[in-house]
């Protein structure tokens, strides 16, 4: 009896320290993901360690999981099929493992998260974290804050921590609406706490003058409201998004009056609010090799090999839909396609039932939405936080399933007479 008595405490202290090391484990890989200067980055080779541990101590991919998985695989399947037409592979080989590896790490989230719904608030926690510096690298970049500050510009944008700042502004996405979201629907005593970071993430979003990224926060910022003023029966509460929002709006103009005046800023403002630049209509501009590029998927349903198409034309495809073509095939672009579709019917039915991870997967969704459309002018295939948005909302789909089982089990269970 004595012995057990000693060796519980033990266990229980032994159980507490592996589940701090695991989340500082996953809080340090989301943190990293906001430093992508070069593939590979050090996100990758930090997560590729930190897959296979996971994957040695008994990280379990469920049933409720296997159309991501499949669906991610075929679409590397794709690829692998694709790069047999190239004569010279150039740097495919890689190009091909991070989209593996990027492919696993949706699997991951997705995986620990049904297995630890808990997780949830530590991802976003260390994204917030993330893009809080790197929002304050790109912001003191731009305006030269200090020597050396110009490494987080690119193109006199802000870029942060990032060689883009197409990729910057749009990983700013979740953090800044999942911040909205806290102040939205958090307490008033806490909003001067919520309202700081917000409009150094917004910040950072504006000076990446990146017009997809403006136009996908603006996209998600209307989606969260809208399905939070339907999901929420209480006049008081939809007033207060009312009021809250026509604030925002009244901030908002007041934010552009005062930011315009800044020098440099309204010339580049004026320059990048334009719909079309000269590179999106020229000659062999974006929507000239859009046209191009499917009359060649027609002629090459294999694919021409990932990272051909920009040694082609001159341009790579920006537009998520033809890279999946020329990169990976039809086979490559259906399985994409099926999965685009797959992940939003499944998660547009968990975003009004009240679960304790339904917040969480309802600002992934929203954002996951803007970058579906932003797909479209832009690729996104390697782009981190795309599929982390993949696996937050996976992960709430398979928690759903287990609950509803649960429910089922329990509806099944005769009662005692």
């Amino acid at each position: 009896m004595s012995t057990l008595t000693h060796d519980l405490p033990a266990e229980a202290i032994n159980a507490k320290l592996i589940a701090l090391v695991a989340s500082g484990a996953i809080f340090f890989g989301i943190f990293l993901s906001g430093f992508v200067i070069r593939e590979p980055a050090p996100y990758d080779i930090y997560m590729v360690g930190l897959i296979a541990v996971w994957a040695l101590f008994g990280l379990r991919i469920s049933r409720f999981t296997a159309p991501l998985v499949c669906l991610l695989i075929v679409f590397n399947v794709g690829g692998l099929i694709a790069m047999t037409q190239m004569t010279d592979l150039m740097e495919t080989p890689l190009y091909l493992a991070v989209s593996l590896f990027l492919a696993f790490t949706a699997i991951f989230y997705a995986a620990v998260l049904e297995a630890k719904p808990d997780t949830y608030r530590l991802i976003f926690f260390a994204y917030v974290v993330s893009a809080l510096v790197t929002s304050l690298l790109g912001i003191a970049g731009y305006f030269h804050a200090f020597p050396g500050a110009d490494t987080f510009t690119r193109y006199d944008r802000a870029a942060g921590a990032f060689q883009d700042p197409n990729v910057f502004g749009p990983f700013l996405a979740l953090p800044g609406i999942y911040l909205l979201y806290l102040l939205l629907t958090g307490p008033v005593s806490r909003m001067p706490l919520v309202a700081m970071p917000l409009l150094v993430i917004v910040g950072g979003i504006f000076f990446s003058f990146s017009r997809g990224a403006w136009g996908l926060f603006a996209v998600a910022a209307v989606l969260l409201t809208g399905a939070l003023f339907l999901q929420s029966l209480s006049g008081r509460f939809r007033l207060r998004i009312v009021v809250m929002t026509l604030a925002a709006i009244a901030l908002l103009i007041v934010a552009m009056i005062v930011i315009i005046q800044i020098p440099g800023v309204s010339d580049m403002l004026s320059n990048r609010a334009k719909l079309a630049q000269d590179y999106d209509s020229a000659r062999l501009g974006r929507f000239a090799r859009y046209a191009i590029g499917f009359q060649l998927a027609l002629e090459r349903p294999l694919g021409i090999g990932p990272l051909v198409f920009g040694t082609i034309y001159g341009e790579d495809t920006h537009d998520i839909w033809l890279k999946a073509l020329m990169d990976y095939g039809w086979l490559g672009f259906v399985s994409y396609l099926a999965l685009t579709v797959w992940t939003l019917a499944a998660g547009f039915r968990l975003l009004l039932r009240n679960r304790p991870w339904q917040p969480y997967v309802l600002c992934a969704y929203v954002v996951y939405i803007g970058h579906i459309g932003l797909g479209t002018f832009i690729d996104t295939d390697h782009w981190r936080h795309f599929y982390l948005l993949l696996g937050l909302i996976w992960g709430g789909i398979a928690l759903e399933h287990r609950y509803q089982l649960r429910l089922r089990q329990q509806d099944s269970t005769p009662t005692a007479r």
